[in-house]
């Protein structure tokens, strides 16, 4: 009966928590840690503190890339790259979007790109349906391969606290050809979807009225005429640097310093420190080089976005910790034979937990432990990091619906029974073939 409360505690506290948005789920999960403690007297959980600070410098530090201008730099070449091939721009966009996550951390970055893709397509006459429903999906499968992002950070901490020695670099060896494969699979699938503009009687009866027209097609939208200051490549660079730097380090512990442990032997410092340090470290020389205003960082979007993430992830996964371990001799008999039996059904839960926290961070940092403590194989965890990302099913998610609103044909949208919407298809395709990737190629690395 109290495995059964606790449970239904939870859930209410994640519904209540996703109608008010990031910051509201954490603080609702306050109410919750207070039923468990006060209540149901379960012992208090520990919150992630060395995830959440890894979560801080890496926010901090694309903060800082985006106030020095370097994430224009990016942009801007990504733009470059579409306008070049605006033929294959079905497959191209959604590739160019999930690299600038990949580099960024952040899937915000393809609010900018929207606008872009839709005009390229509009042009070449392609339904932008194609591009941009998918282009929004691989913005999101970038984050689970991203090696600023809070999901991944995540991952390094969590597996790190479980006594597991895997590298950010064995991590991404799994999920970045596995989330670029699904991306590849969403876009093919997206290809021909969907009648082609000329074919379309809605489309073509809405463009007979000039004002449509002219709406439609209108402006282009570019940043290749903008002359940008030598400073924001500075910044692109020093912050490529330091992601290069966090790779080399994590493939090659011999560089870390090395300190006596509790027991005396010398080990490596961690690399949930290495990251924290190598991004205070990245942000402080962008601060000089390209000296900027510090105070200015903090109204960044991508900052503001981030520090949404790093207090969702404090209050949920203190909450889930609290009430998981108070339960787990009860989930390790029960729930351990069938995350090891069946571990497809880890990605299930790892995939509705994302649509119900509507954050692959908090996602991770709900499901992930409680796998881990209950003795789920670590290489079957990382088979499955892209079914982190499930806030696509429905679409409430603001980048999708960003998408919506940014393609002006009208073609991108909510089907009448709100599941049939543009990005089922490529986002069930994306998510789906990435799952079967990682799974080969973490099996035949581990």
């Amino acid at each position: 009966m109290e495995l059964a409360l606790g449970f239904v505690v939870l859930i209410v506290c994640l519904f209540l928590g996703i109608k008010h948005g990031g910051i509201g789920l954490a603080v609702i999960s306050g109410i919750g840690l207070m039923i468990y403690t006060f209540i149901f007297h379960f012992k208090p959980g520990t919150p992630p503190i060395g995830v959440m600070l890894t979560i801080l410098a890496v926010v901090t530090c694309a903060g800082f890339l985006q106030t020095s201008g370097g994430l224009t730099v990016m942009l801007k070449q990504a733009e470059k790259f579409l306008r070049n091939n605006p033929k294959h721009i079905t497959i191209l966009a959604p590739v160019t979007t999930w690299f600038l996550t990949v580099l960024c951390g952040t899937g915000h970055v393809v609010y900018t790109m929207f606008p872009i893709i839709y005009d390229i397509s509009i042009k070449q006459n392609i339904r932008p349906e194609r591009p941009m429903a998918v282009s929004s999906i691989a913005s999101q499968m970038g984050i689970s391969a991203s090696p600023v992002s809070v999901a991944v950070v995540s991952i390094v901490g969590f597996m790190a606290a479980q006594g597991y020695s895997y590298s950010l670099l064995q991590i991404l060896a799994v999920s970045l050809p596995a989330t670029l494969i699904g991306v590849l699979c969403a876009a093919l699938v997206s290809y021909r979807r969907g009648k082609d503009l000329s074919e379309d009687p809605a489309f073509q009866k809405m463009i007979k009225d000039p004002e449509q027209r002219d709406y439609v097609y209108g402006e282009k939208e570019s940043l290749q005429g903008q002359e940008l200051p030598s400073s924001y490549y500075h910044a692109t660079i020093i912050f490529l640097l330091g992601i290069i730097s966090i790779a080399i380090l994590g493939n090659f512990p011999d560089l870390l310093p090395h300190f006596p442990n509790a027991k005396g032997v010398m080990k490596a410092i961690s690399m949930t420190t290495v990251i924290q340090m190598v991004m205070l470290f990245v942000s402080a020389i962008i601060l000089f080089v390209c000296r900027i205003k510090a105070k200015d960082v903090g109204n960044s979007q991508v900052f503001r976005a981030g520090i949404v993430a790093l207090v969702s992830v404090y209050g949920v996964a203190w909450m889930a910790d609290t009430y998981f371990a108070s339960q787990m001799a009860f989930l390790k008999s029960f729930l351990g034979s069938v995350v090891t039996t069946h571990p497809w059904a880890y990605a299930l839960v790892l995939f509705f937990t994302s649509k119900l926290v509507n954050s692959q961070g908090a996602a991770v940092a709900i499901v992930m432990p409680m796998a881990l403590k209950l003795g789920m194989d670590p290489v079957m965890v990382l088979s499955f990091i892209p079914a982190c990302y499930g806030y696509f099913f429905l679409p409430t998610y603001p980048s999708d619906l960003a998408c919506i609103g940014f393609d002006r044909s009208g073609t991108t949208r909510i089907g009448r029974f709100v599941l049939n919407h543009s990005f089922m298809l490529p986002g069930l395709t994306g998510v789906v073939c990435a799952c079967i990737a990682g799974f080969v190629i973490a099996h035949v690395l581990y």
